[in-house]
C-alpha cells in the first residue's frame, strides 16, 4: 500500500477555471476551451502555462495518475461559520456543492452625466444594480448562495452614463434542480432588465461542475476518526469547491475533513484556525488514513468504528 502526496496546481482560479489541476487529473480540462481564459491582466492560461514550461495540450496526460488509486483523502479549513456556530473543532464533508459561474457584459450607452435625463438613460450599470438586489432574495427563495465578485465599468470615469458593464456571477448549490433554478432566474431577470433598460447583453460561461457527493463509507470512516480524537462531530456540505471534487468525478472513492475557521472568515487577511483545532485535525486525519487503509485492503470490510 503507498501514500502519495499530491500538490495540485491553481485550484482557486486564476482564470476564473478552478481546479485546474485536478481537472487535469480528473479528465474533466477541456484544453481549448481552458486556454482562451485570461486573467484581470489579459494574460492567457495558455500563455501563463507556457511561460511555466508546461504544454496545456497535454495536461489530461496527468490522469495516468488515476491508475491504481484506490481512495484519495483531503483535509482543509471550512472556510466558513458553521462549526464555530455549533461549538465543534472538525467536520465530515458530505461532498461539494455544484456552481455555475458566468461572466457577463452589459452594453447600453455612453452619455454625459450632466445633461442626459434620466429617463433617456441606457445605464448598463442599472441593469447590475437591479440584479444585485434581486440575487439575494432569489437565492432565498431556491437555497444556495450566489455572488457577484467581480465588476469592471466603462468609460469608467464620474462624468459619463456607463455604457458596459462586466461582471461575474457565481452560484452554488448542493442539489442539482436548485442549482438550475439559480441560474435560470438569474437570466430571466437579466434578459427583463436589459429590455426594460435599452441594454443588450452577453454571456459566457466561466465554469460549471454539478454537485459531487463524496464516498459515503469515507464520510462514515471521517465522522469516527473525528470521534476519536473529539467528543462531538457533524457532517456538512462544502460550499466551496475543493480539488476532491474533481477527484471524486474521476471515479475514485474520496473523503473530506474540515477543521474551524474562525469568524468563518477566508480569503481574508483575518482568516485563521486555532492551533489546538490543527493538532485535532492532523490526528483525525491520520486515524482517517488507518481506516481507509483497512477498509482498501479488507481488513475491514466498512470503515470501523471505535
Amino acid at each position: 500500500m503507498t501514500v502519495r502526496l499530491v500538490d495540485w496546481a491553481d485550484e482557486e482560479g486564476r482564470f476564473g477555471h478552478s481546479l485546474y489541476g485536478s481537472s487535469a487529473l480528473s479528465g474533466q480540462l477541456a484544453p481549448d476551451r481552458a486556454g482562451r481564459l485570461t486573467d484581470r491582466d489579459g494574460v492567457s492560461m495558455r500563455a501563463a502555462l507556457q511561460e511555466s514550461g508546461i504544454d496545456l495540450d497535454r495536461a489530461l496526460e496527468a490522469g495516468g495518475a488515476r491508475q491504481h488509486a484506490a481512495a484519495y483523502l483531503e483535509l482543509h479549513i471550512e472556510q466558513g461559520p458553521v462549526l464555530e456556530r455549533q461549538g465543534l473543532p472538525l467536520g465530515v464533508v458530505l461532498g461539494t456543492c455544484g456552481v455555475e459561474r458566468h461572466r457577463i457584459t452589459v452594453t447600453g450607452r455612453a452619455a454625459h452625466a450632466g445633461s442626459t435625463p434620466m429617463d433617456a438613460r441606457q445605464d448598463a450599470l442599472l441593469v447590475l444594480g437591479r440584479l444585485s438586489q434581486e440575487i439575494y432574495a432569489m437565492t432565498e427563495r431556491h437555497g444556495g448562495v450566489s455572488t457577484i465578485g467581480s465588476v469592471t465599468t466603462a468609460p469608467g470615469i464620474p462624468t459619463s452614463v456607463v455604457e458596459t458593464c462586466e461582471f461575474t456571477l457565481d452560484q452554488r448549490h448542493l442539489d442539482p434542480a436548485g442549482l438550475a433554478a439559480l441560474w435560470t432566474e438569474a437570466q430571466a431577470h437579466l434578459a427583463r432588465s436589459c429590455e426594460e433598460g435599452g441594454c443588450t447583453l452577453t454571456v459566457s460561461e466561466l465554469f460549471r461542475i454539478g454537485p459531487v457527493p463524496f464516498h459515503p463509507d469515507l464520510i462514515a470512516a471521517g465522522e469516527q476518526a473525528i470521534l476519536d480524537v473529539t467528543p462531538g462531530a457533524t457532517r456538512l456540505p462544502s460550499g466551496p469547491l475543493h480539488d476532491a471534487a474533481q477527484v471524486a468525478l474521476a471515479g475514485i472513492p474520496t473523503g473530506m475533513l474540515f477543521v474551524q475557521s474562525l469568524g468563518g472568515l477566508s480569503h481574508n487577511a483575518a482568516e485563521d484556525t486555532c492551533e489546538a483545532d490543527l493538532l485535532l485535525s492532523v490526528r483525525a486525519l491520520d486515524r482517517l488514513t488507518d481506516r481507509a487503509v483497512a477498509w482498501i485492503t479488507g481488513d475491514q470490510a466498512t470503515p470501523p468504528a471505535r
